[in-house]
């Protein structure tokens, strides 16, 4: 019998519907005899998998869900594929994660094929394996790895972060708990399925709670509306471009579609943002919809979430809460000493949630890490006991003039502009001024906007932040009559000159 209390609780839950996906609905029950399949022809003749590693490349759905669990009932470490990611990037995941076994859905077999042969690894169809009669399966204790997550590669080469059982486990219970996640619960599932956010805050969390899981195979607007207007949601999470999709879809339907389609969001429980930073401009059109005041937190790959404005009370805009019940979190300076609430500092934490390692990189997890407590790398001050994030202290803090600047803070005044649709600020490098503050800019359709005017508008809105105004920008990209936005390169615009 398996230890794993997320494949256990499901025997609770048998008749009830775990998973919808293509039209179909699936119970508990269905998703235990499939993964139970999928890790007997994982296992062949072999009693354990012991942790090795076994890639896999499957849609979202209920083959999905099946086929991870199935690799952790063989004791098998997860680690899954990008859909759409290119070949080298796979490649590099298959190589340094040292994947012994790649499973695919056979829609996708073409894809992996080529680095299947190139290491000489067996290629399973996902079909065929859940063809396979159970067997008896290994007991997994919690402390054995369970996935692999790859890192979004900002710095450097994405890098392989190990979550045990426990890991998983701890993130789980502490958002079940912070979220209150019923059996009743319906969420709608429309993020990808190799990042933590798809994976941990909405998969395993309605799993885990014996909850329904509405997987779309993608994001597509109309279809999502359809989805949030019906009724018969409780739940929704996504990022905030989701949002501003949906937004702008919203806005331009019939008077009728839009009464009709913002009653049947209301209706909802709860509705999360996360995994970027979400513009108050987009929580308050959000709210005019639909009634929600979207709910920010903060996590990464590394720790699960750690912090979540609450549940119930007052959720402030542009900041993303307190410490969920199971993780520590405080704030350090570049003296490693903790500062005034309202001086910047990196975040650290620590708790049962925290990634064990690195794959195969010990240096990297040893510098990850001070005296116990995890460092993010991300920057954030405290307000009224509520954190707000002001960065990644390697790109989003811009050090201009002698002044530490906040990217993230710059976009969104910038956001306010009745031109501005979007805006992306970095720091360029500059004898002058240590680094100088540049802007990408998008406008509304049909916008029109100088450096001048930037300037003379923006001066007096970012004084408080320490920046005397844009003193450069490299693109601004109006939107098109069909409101698309056209990608050229990236262009000097606008001359250097202040």
């Amino acid at each position: 019998m398996s230890t794993i209390e997320l494949v256990e609780r499901a025997t609770r839950h048998g008749p009830s519907v775990a998973i919808v996906s293509e039209g179909k609905s699936y119970t508990y029950e269905e998703l235990l005899v499939s993964s139970a399949s999928v890790a007997a022809g994982l296992l062949g003749d072999q009693q354990d998998l012991a942790m090795a590693r076994v890639g896999f490349l499957v849609p979202p759905g209920f083959t999905y869900a099946a086929c991870q669990w199935g690799i952790w009932r063989a004791g098998g470490i997860a680690v899954p594929l990008g859909l759409q990611h290119p070949l080298p990037e796979l490649q590099h995941v298959v190589e340094d994660a040292g994947i012994s076994i790649l499973v695919v859905d056979p829609a996708w077999q073409e894809k992996l094929q080529p680095l299947a042969a190139a290491g000489s690894l067996p290629l399973l169809r996902l079909d065929q394996l859940l063809l396979e009669e159970s067997t008896s399966l290994p007991e997994i204790s919690l402390d054995r790895a369970a996935m692999i997550l790859y890192t979004s590669g900002t710095t450097n080469r994405p890098k392989g972060v190990v979550a045990t059982h426990e890991n998983i486990q701890a993130q789980t219970v502490a958002l079940i708990d912070a979220w209150g996640w019923t059996a009743e619960d319906r969420i709608l599932h429309v993020l990808p399925l190799h990042h933590i956010h798809g994976i941990i805050n909405v998969l395993t969390c309605a799993l885990w709670a014996g909850a329904t899981c509405e997987i779309l195979p993608g994001f597509e607007v109309q279809q999502v509306w359809k989805r949030l207007g019906s009724g018969e949601l409780s739940l929704f999470m996504a990022v905030p471009t989701i949002y501003n999709r949906l937004i702008a879809a919203w806005q331009e339907a019939a008077a009728t579609d839009q009464q009709r389609l913002s009653s049947g969001c209301s209706q909802l429980r709860l509705m999360v943002s996360g995994s970027a930073a979400l513009p108050i401009s987009t929580l308050e059109s959000w709210k005019s919809i639909t009634g929600h005041v979207l709910l920010e937190r903060y996590g990464m790959t590394e720790i699960g979430m750690a912090l979540a404005n609450p549940l119930n009370g007052l959720r402030v805009p542009g900041h993303v809460g307190q410490p969920l019940s199971n993780m520590e979190v405080r704030r350090v300076d570049e003296d490693g000493a903790i500062p005034a609430d309202d001086v910047p500092g990196e975040i650290q934490v620590r708790g049962p949630g925290v990634f064990q390692q690195y794959w195969g990189n010990p240096l990297a997890t040893e510098e990850s890490f001070a005296e116990g407590w995890f460092r993010t790398g991300d920057v954030a001050v405290v307000e009224e006991g509520s954190y707000r994030i002001l960065g990644r202290s390697s790109v989003d803090i811009i050090k201009t003039g002698g002044y530490k600047v906040s990217a993230l803070e710059i976009e969104e005044v910038l956001r306010e502009h009745d031109q501005i649709v979007e805006s992306a600020v970095v720091g360029l490098p500059d004898e002058e001024w240590g680094e100088r503050v540049a802007a990408c800019l998008v406008l509304e359709k049909d916008g029109a906007l100088t450096l001048k005017e930037l300037r003379a508008w923006s001066k007096e809105r970012l004084a408080a932040y320490k920046v005397p105004s844009i003193l450069l920008v490299l693109e601004i990209l109006p939107r098109n009559a069909m409101g698309k936005v056209e990608k050229p390169a990236i262009k000097l615009l606008f001359p250097a000159a202040t």
